[in-house]
């Protein structure tokens, strides 16, 4: 991607020493300038979700997707793109994006989730339509809508007590 994207930047965890040197190494022979992997050091999270605002579009990881970090992203309206696997751990960003109202952001296989981010870094059109339409999701879609979450489990709770009680 970084490749097919002219000046494009790719942000990574802060990562080890040797890691960071193996990936930039890695660029430089695949034609990328390894400046342009950038190791985001861990911040308080004040800090963390405000630098969110610089990017364009959050790239998940297969086959072991995010959790937190892509609801982190998608709170401060930046949208995350998947990879969807067979196994939990690779749905979770998928299950997020499904209740934040952006189902067409879950790939189902590496050549999709490539094509797609490619589509996204050359039509800023309908990226900017996506951002546009996860900024008015989050007020009318489950994702962050804590009150409801709050009365959904209250009742989960409520109805496996009357269940055990039953037995």
């Amino acid at each position: 991607l970084l490749a097919e994207v002219a000046g494009s930047t790719l942000w990574l965890a802060p990562g080890e020493g040797p890691a960071r040197e193996h990936l930039r190494r890695e660029a430089s022979t695949h034609g990328v300038r390894p400046e342009r992997l950038t190791f985001a050091e861990r911040l308080p999270l004040d800090r963390h979700l405000a630098r969110h605002a610089h990017a364009d579009l959050w790239l998940d990881t297969s086959p072991y997707n995010a959790g937190t970090t892509a609801n982190d992203a998608l709170f401060m309206g930046v949208p995350v793109l998947t990879c969807s696997g067979e196994t939990m751990a690779s749905r979770i960003a998928g299950s997020q994006l499904h209740a934040i109202g952006l189902p067409e952001l879950v790939t189902d296989s590496l050549a999709a989730y490539e094509a797609m981010a490619l589509r996204l870094a050359r039509e800023p059109a309908t990226l900017a339509a996506l951002r546009e339409r996860l900024a008015a999701n989050r007020h009318t879609h489950p994702l962050f809508d804590m009150a409801r979450y709050t009365r959904d489990f209250e009742a989960l709770l409520l109805r496996t007590w009357d269940e055990r009680h039953r037995l």
